[in-house]
């Protein structure tokens, strides 16, 4: 059997039923619905080898989502392309009202054929764990963060208010063991509330400490430490940056990390008239979070901490160099800011943005280490 010219194949995927559509190459080329077929390697093994018989090169796609990334690695390893491609950033016409799985299929080999999709970048099976890790961390911060409100949120109503400066501290802790309810049943209620705060801490310490005894072992473990450099970037902050970004050589110019983390300026421009306005929030919303909350350290002077001093003992001097250039130009830069009259907020992202660069640059000297 003769077989045809090439094929962009679309998948729309979902946890019981995958929906494949196929269109054939040139402007004038077929596009048909092939059906839906089992969310299972043996359906996808089976479609593969149908496609093959029929069509010269195949090359698929599917949106980035809750089905992760197992489809992308038995096509890849079956030695056909595949791509993951991001979902924000898929043309879609404002006026189509109706969605199924059918259309969405269809719309994606279609978009695959003319070239008008992004691919995301996809971690190897080592780097998603470290970041399936990672994340599960910052759910438990997330829940933790909870479960203090909560308690807080009880004590307000009773009009209880901690005469210290900082809470959640030894002496506040002790504050809160002290209390006196009229009801038995309220101190019930706080003493469950301490425990669950109690609980979700503990958790946190766990998955800290396997990040650290995991990191070392990793192949990016050079670039973790290297970034710690810099200041407002601790051990966890590092590892999450570099969890979720992976290998920041890929892009080309720090203006492509900073559009990637969602750190530039929207515009509505349009003529003569330059609309800016906040940022576009696109991309990995965590890394952006991390390099946002490690900014507001450079509201203070530039200086060398022991805690600095001490996380880069053996990191590069060239790493050093960029990472002591980047201080003191961002602390600068934020009092600049802040006297022109900049809100706070602004100026934190400003910084965060310019961080991103640096990462950038120290990303550039250290390389991760070659897996054997």
């Amino acid at each position: 059997m003769k077989k045809g010219g090439d094929a962009f194949v679309g998948i729309d995927t979902a946890k019981l039923k995958n929906a494949v559509a196929i269109a054939e190459s040139g402007r004038d080329g077929e596009v048909r619905y092939f059906g839906e077929i089992p969310n299972t390697p043996e359906a996808t093994r089976k479609l593969v080898g149908k496609l093959v018989e029929k069509y010269r090169d195949l090359t698929f796609c599917y949106e980035a989502g809750p089905t992760g990334y197992g489809l992308y690695r038995q096509i890849t390893e079956l030695g056909h392309r595949c791509m993951v491609v991001a979902p924000s950033l898929i043309p879609r016409r404002t006026g189509d009202r109706v969605k199924t799985n059918r259309r969405d299929a269809v719309s994606l080999a279609k978009l695959l054929r003319a070239g008008e999709l992004t691919e995301t970048w996809v971690p190897d099976t080592i780097h998603e764990a470290v970041r399936d890790l990672s994340r599960a961390r910052e759910a438990v911060v997330e829940d933790l963060r909870r479960k203090r409100q909560q308690v807080s949120a009880f004590m307000l109503r009773h009009g209880r208010v901690y005469p210290g400066k900082r809470t959640w501290t030894v002496r506040y802790m002790r504050w809160l063991g002290e209390q006196r309810f009229e009801h038995p049943a309220q101190r019930v209620a706080l003493d469950e509330m301490l425990n669950a705060v109690k609980d979700a801490s503990e958790r946190q310490s766990r998955l800290e400490t396997a990040l650290a005894e995991i990191i070392p072992g990793w192949t990016m473990a050079p670039v973790v430490a290297a970034f710690q450099a810099m200041r407002g970037i601790s051990f966890v902050a590092a590892a999450t940056v570099v969890a979720e970004i992976g290998d920041m050589r890929r892009f080309a110019t720090p203006r492509q990390l900073m559009s990637y983390l969602g750190l530039v300026p929207s515009e509505r421009s349009t003529g003569d008239t330059v609309r800016r306005g906040p940022i576009t929030k696109t991309g990995n919303r965590r890394a952006r979070r991390v390099l946002v909350e490690g900014a507001w350290t450079y509201r203070y002077g530039a200086r060398m901490s022991r805690e600095i001093l001490e996380r880069t003992r053996d990191v590069p001097k060239t790493v050093r160099d960029i990472a002591w250039k980047a201080q003191s130009r961002l602390c600068a830069r934020y009092r600049r800011l802040t006297s022109a009259g900049k809100l706070k907020t602004v100026t934190t992202t400003a910084i965060a943005r310019e961080m991103a660069a640096f990462l950038w640059a120290i990303a550039r000297e250290v390389p991760p280490v070659v897996a054997s």
